[in-house]
């Protein structure tokens, strides 16, 4: 089986080090070069062609979340893992935004870091849990409102209107809706005539198309 080829960048020469040994341990791995900034870590991509970028964030010059963004620019197949100490929101939303497939946390254990490493060389990502919450609550943030059924009608329609549109969309007939419904037949032709007006339309086609626009089918 292929090794996994790494490049670790860090500014801390012991992080680094430490980083190297634990990797190393692993027989599917190979540390093929380090780098204490950024532009030095895309100087390295371009001459090793790692399959796994172990990325810090807070570097003096280029930080992570910028070699980030310019090593997917020049090679959008690249795998970058963030590795840092901080879960400010800031940091990860930026390094995710910049194309990271990884965003981990240093306190994470050496069997952890391990599985994420290869996830991610198989074409997987993966997100520390405590970062992941704070990924879900801003995409429920961000998620459109639930929209009215009713919004831009200038009379709304009743629950029981929208249901016989519903199946006039369905195709059914009156008869058909009066049984589905259990309504009498003149009961539900009433119903139609309201739909329709209600939402300005005079044939059950137009009905239907209107109703989705309408978001209510």
């Amino acid at each position: 089986m292929d090794r996994i080829r790494i490049l670790i960048v860090d500014d801390q020469r012991l992080m680094r080090e430490g980083l190297r040994m634990l990797l190393e341990m692993e027989d599917d791995f190979e540390v093929v070069g380090e780098a204490a900034d950024g532009q030095a870590a895309l100087d390295a991509c371009a001459q090793l062609a790692p399959d796994i970028v172990l990325m810090d964030i807070r570097m003096p010059g280029m930080d992570g979340v910028e070699a980030t963004r310019r090593l997917l620019q020049r090679d959008p197949s690249a795998r970058v893992i963030i590795l840092t100490t901080f879960d400010d929101d800031q940091y990860v939303f930026e390094g995710l935004r910049a194309g990271a497939l990884g965003y981990l946390l240093k306190d994470l254990s050496g069997e952890e870091l391990a599985r994420a490493i290869r996830t991610v060389a198989h074409g997987g990502a993966l997100i520390e849990p405590s970062i992941a919450r704070k990924v879900f609550a801003e995409f429920a943030r961000l998620a459109p409102a639930a929209r009215d059924a009713n919004e831009g009608l200038a009379e709304p329609l009743s629950e029981r209107e929208i249901e016989v549109l519903r199946l006039i969309a369905a195709g059914l007939s009156n008869r058909e809706i009066a049984q589905r419904l259990f309504l009498a037949e003149g009961t539900v032709k009433n119903y139609v005539t309201n739909v329709l007006s209600k939402i300005g339309v005079h044939d059950r086609t137009q009905a239907t198309l209107r109703g989705k626009e309408l978001g209510l089918i």
